[in-house]
């Protein structure tokens, strides 16, 4: 029996709706179709642990598997099974759970996996055609859906924790075990709040991990500073869009840009960040800003509609990624940050990224 998430269960639902569709719509910030922007779909490409399968058009829709054609099956029944789906995938609770129908059809044509397979970085490619070059391109995708929970953009990790000194605070030992021990619902907010009512002042030092900090500076040299006043305004304000963050330092202007033109420095640089992340920069590992395999995002609404968003339309994936994220606060305990320590008699304090879409 095969079971899964609702995450992993639009998967199979990306598969079937684009099959049946045979075309997909790109969409805006605002997760709305652009009406003009679509995408014909020449083939979708799938990697299983059983073999890699290759759906195609030949009046029915002819599947492939390991170069050697294994099935015709009309388009209707991929039309009436994404249908059934999506009753089931809004009906569904949270956890993990089974669909006799869709496994059933599944195993038609000798799938019997809903993940794609886990060494592959894309969870499907998708051959579209691009009518303003007249050219064909394999893309890969990231598949998030609303029909779930929220998913991560950037998990957190002690990787993700950036250093920051607490200069002009003379306090003793049993002083900082008392902030430490603030255990309030907003306790990380409260601990900072303390420390700057005995006037302690944060300077940032650096990211906590070296690796992620080359990355940042890869992208842009002054990202690492961005990124530590957008952390900071994010555990000592309301604010947790991404989008609000930023019009607030663009506003703050930590960095002294000169901004009598109207450069936007700062949401230009959160930007271009977002967007390596989505397309394969992870925090632990040397990033060289060549692209994998994933091309862009499908987003499957609410409601079904499935929207692509990938590097071709640059803008609209930025603007996506942009609008639709919000910073969080993850476990203090298992990423070490939140608390007062000292080092050659230096006090520094932690903070930590983490960022999920909305």
């Amino acid at each position: 029996m095969i079971t899964g998430n609702k995450g992993e269960w639009s998967e199979i639902y990306v598969l079937l709706k684009i099959l049946a569709d045979r075309e997909i719509y790109a969409g805006d910030a605002e997760l709305n179709k652009i009406e003009h922007l679509i995408f014909p779909v020449i083939k979708v490409l799938r990697d299983e642990t059983n073999g890699s399968f290759q759906f195609s058009y030949d009046n029915d829709i002819v599947i492939v598997r390991n170069e050697e054609e294994i099935f015709r099956i009309p388009i209707k029944k991929f039309k009436d099974q994404a249908q059934l789906l999506l009753s089931k995938l809004k009906s569904n609770t949270k956890g993990t759970f089974s669909i006799k129908e869709t496994e059933e059809f599944l195993n038609s044509f000798n799938s019997h996996s809903i993940k794609a397979k886990s060494t592959v970085k894309s969870d499907i490619r998708i051959v579209i055609h691009d009518q303003r070059t007249g050219t064909n391109s394999e893309l890969g995708f990231s598949i998030k859906s609303q029909l779930g929970g929220a998913s991560t953009l950037l998990n957190a990790g002690k990787t993700t924790n950036f250093i920051y000194k607490i200069n002009n605070l003379s306090i003793s030992d049993n002083q900082i075990s008392e902030i430490n021990e603030i255990s309030t619902r907003s306790k990380i907010k409260d601990r900072i709040e303390k420390i700057q009512n005995l006037k302690g002042e944060f300077i940032f030092k650096k990211p906590e991990s070296s690796i992620f900090e080359n990355n940042l500076v890869l992208i842009d040299s002054s990202l690492p500073k961005i990124i530590s006043e957008t952390v900071f305004l994010f555990f000592t304000s309301p604010h947790t869009r991404t989008s609000d963050l930023v019009n607030v330092i663009s506003e703050t202007n930590p960095l002294k840009y000169n901004l009598e033109n109207n450069h936007p420095f700062y949401s230009y640089k959160i930007k271009r960040f977002l967007t390596d992340i989505a397309l394969g920069m992870m925090p632990s590992k040397v990033w060289s800003g060549v692209l994998d395999a994933t091309g862009g995002y499908l987003i499957v609404k609410s409601d079904g509609e499935v929207l692509c968003y990938h590097i071709y339309n640059r803008n609209e994936f930025e603007d996506y990624l942009f609008y639709n994220t919000k910073l969080e606060t993850a476990s203090s305990t298992r990423h070490d940050f939140g608390t007062i320590y000292k080092q050659n008699n230096q006090l520094y304090f932690k903070l930590n990224l983490q960022i999920r879409f909305l």
